[in-house]
């Protein structure tokens, strides 16, 4: 009858199964919420309301992208009063870089160069937040802001019952404060307008006309905006653990890994050879023995040499995090073989560059050729940073210095006004007796205004000025932006 019983006469009681074990408490409602998150959230979310300009670039993305900064600054240091912040001089410049992609949209028109900048700014904006790396993957990091405002939703729902269901009734209070405060302002601001002329056209220009349209995407960009904060001090109030120095489980046996390497080492050698005869026997050398055209050749090589790069940069990060580096010999194996590889690699990211731009000067330059350029380029700047880390073997700070060097890739490329890039190369082309695809200027935005003014003979210049400014509409205050206000400056003449 000893089946029950413990070694000191007790009753053994049988654990519960797994399924039958309560569940943890969620995160949402044991992390206490800081008395500023609210506040800080509804200011952020009335500024980004009245001056976000959904659909277009403007300074009102830089003017939210600020308001949004100083809410989660702001709550973060009441919340930890008078302590010591997590804030330091790195997550200042993710959010400085942030802010300066946002700020693209008071000074560039393209549509698709500023939503690659808003992709951008809420990656840099991220890492700002994260600070060190976590326990997660870099992929979290990187998106932690929009995942945690989907997360932090019953916590600031939970924050927000609480207050409303406070004894002293400050939140009828509040509410009482703000009703008057619109009642008035309803009031008195007509009658001041129809007294003053001035005044008028100011209140015209500052308060839009209130279409349920006009509300409906006050009361979204109100709700990201307050989401965006309160997710952010959410994670700050219980951030996850950060990454230790401990290192990843590596292989113990390094030979799967050198004979790869090895190979491809060899392979690419090989074919970096046979560049260097192409290029001291020159064009006519190559275009004979391949049997193609110079466009045909570019064209043709540009895309498979983009495929090795990218294949060849996750072999170089897979053998870096698990390949073995215990003993002198692996590690003096991995710097001699991935540093060969990404010298080699290096040299095809010159052999699709050099591909890309002989194509373009053959059939012409657009935005999709301009941004792989670009993309080839900042392959090469990451296998300049794989080289580095080679050095002491160390890559755990690689991923974010490859996705700084693409944010701030992507900001030098929005200062240098890639549409205007593009069109004055395609003006030199026909300058040169090649032609001129008047309606891909015509599909520009207002960015490629002085250029085609000043270049375009009339009436072709006009005609083309006119399909780019078509469908300008006036800017509010907050929708205003430095190339849509200057191309509108431009004189016209007559078309056909």
């Amino acid at each position: 009858m000893g089946g029950g019983a413990g070694a000191g006469g007790g009753v053994a009681v049988a654990a519960p199964p797994v399924l039958m074990r309560p569940l943890p408490p969620r995160k949402s409602a044991v992390v206490p919420l800081p008395p500023a998150v609210l506040p800080a959230a509804g200011v952020a979310g009335v500024v980004a309301a009245l001056v976000l300009p959904v659909w277009r670039p403007g300074i009102g993305w830089l003017l939210s992208g600020i308001a949004v900064v100083g809410a989660v600054v702001v709550a973060d240091r009441r919340a930890r009063d008078g302590q010591d912040g997590t804030f330091t001089w790195r997550n200042a410049g993710w959010a400085a870089l942030s802010l300066a992609l946002l700020s693209m949209g008071a000074i560039r028109a393209s549509g698709w160069l500023f939503a690659l900048c808003v992709l951008g700014a809420v990656v840099s904006g991220s890492l700002a937040l994260v600070g060190k790396r976590t326990v997660h993957t870099v992929l979290y990091d990187v998106l932690a802001v929009p995942l945690e405002a989907l997360r932090a939703v019953p916590w600031a729902g939970r924050g927000l019952g609480k207050f409303t269901a406070r004894r002293d009734g400050v939140a009828r209070r509040i509410a009482l404060a703000v009703l008057a405060a619109a009642v008035l302002v309803a009031v008195f601001v007509p009658l001041l307008a129809s007294a003053d002329a001035a005044f008028a056209a100011l209140v015209r220009a500052m308060i839009p006309d209130l279409s349920v349209a006009t509300v409906a995407r006050w009361c979204l960009v109100f709700v990201v905006a307050a989401s965006v904060v309160a997710g952010s001090c959410y994670f700050l109030a219980a951030p996850p653990p950060r990454a230790t120095a401990d290192r990843p489980y590596r292989s113990k046996y390094g030979l799967e890994w050198t004979v790869p390497l090895c190979v491809l080492v060899l392979l690419f050698s090989v074919f970096v050879a046979v560049r260097l005869v192409a290029l001291f026997g020159g064009t006519e050398y190559v275009l004979r023995t391949s049997g193609l055209t110079a466009a045909e050749y570019a064209r043709g090589g540009f895309w498979q040499l983009c495929a090795v790069t990218v294949l060849t940069l996750a072999i170089v990060a897979a053998a870096l995090r698990w390949a073995p580096d215990v003993t002198r010999a692996d590690r003096l194996r991995q710097r001699v073989l991935l540093g060969a590889l990404s010298g080699l690699s290096l040299v095809l990211v010159g052999s699709a560059l050099s591909r890309m731009w002989t194509y373009q000067e053959a059939y012409g330059f657009t935005v999709l050729r301009l941004l792989v350029e670009v993309c080839e380029l900042w392959f090469g700047a990451v296998f300049v940073l794989v080289i580095a880390s080679l050095v002491k073997l160390r890559s755990t700070w690689l991923p974010r210095a490859a996705i700084g060097t693409a944010a701030a890739a992507l900001l030098t490329l929005a200062l240098l006004d890639p549409e205007r890039l593009i069109a004055d190369a395609n003006l030199d082309r026909a300058a040169a007796g090649k032609p001129l695809d008047h309606s891909y200027l015509e599909g520009f935005s207002t960015d490629v205004v002085p250029v085609v003014s000043a270049r375009l003979p009339e009436p072709v210049r006009t005609c083309v000025l006119r399909r780019i400014l078509a469908d300008d509409t006036p800017d509010g205050w907050p929708a205003w932006n430095l190339s849509r206000s200057t191309a509108r400056e431009v004189t016209l003449g007559r078309c056909g």
